[in-house]
């Protein structure tokens, strides 16, 4: 059983795509690849949900990083106030409201980082 110190918890928050490529979507897949943590989640939240359904190269990463095993998710208010839900579902993206994730992701004590 995996437990919860060896969950880790990606939020992506920035219109960044320099922050995307080379920090955020690096340091996710490369966590998995090379067994740095057993459980990962991606929570795509807030401008990078607007950035994310406009580039297709970030978006090819996101299918690497499902194809890998890491739970793909979005935050629902976000990506509706930027009109891109159903492109993110689209590419297998979990969107759903996240704010009670999110706490229980902390409460349970799993590790969160965000870029």
């Amino acid at each position: 059983m995996v437990t919860e110190q060896e969950k880790l918890v990606v939020i992506w928050s920035s219109a960044d795509r320099e922050v995307a490529l080379k920090m955020a979507f690096l340091y996710t897949l490369n966590s998995k690849l090379n067994g740095w943590w057993e459980d990962i989640t991606f929570i795509v939240w807030g401008p990078s949900a607007s950035l994310l359904a406009q580039d297709y190269e970030l978006q090819e990463q996101i299918f690497i990083m499902k194809e890998n095993g890491i739970k793909l998710e979005a935050c629902k208010v976000c990506s509706d106030s930027y009109g891109v839900s159903e492109k993110l579902e689209a590419m297998g993206i979990d969107v759903r409201l996240m704010g009670t994730p999110l706490t229980d992701y902390l409460k349970d004590g799993r590790k969160v980082i965000s870029f």
